[in-house]
């Protein structure tokens, strides 16, 4: 049995796919990535976090 070869069609939309899918997840790293430095930087405190620790 063998296998029909693939349509140009499939292949450029798989190339489609793979451009969408690593945009996505450079998006997801830039995310995540900023979400990390602003909390171990500790600009991820509430406001009353600071009259808290005052009294």
């Amino acid at each position: 049995m063998s296998f029909r070869e693939e349509h140009e069609l499939h292949k450029r939309r798989f190339g489609r796919n793979v451009g969408v899918a690593m945009v996505l997840l450079s998006f997801i790293f830039i995310v995540f990535g900023l979400t990390v430095v602003k909390v171990t930087r500790g600009d991820y405190e509430p406001e009353n976090a600071s009259i808290q620790r005052g009294h």
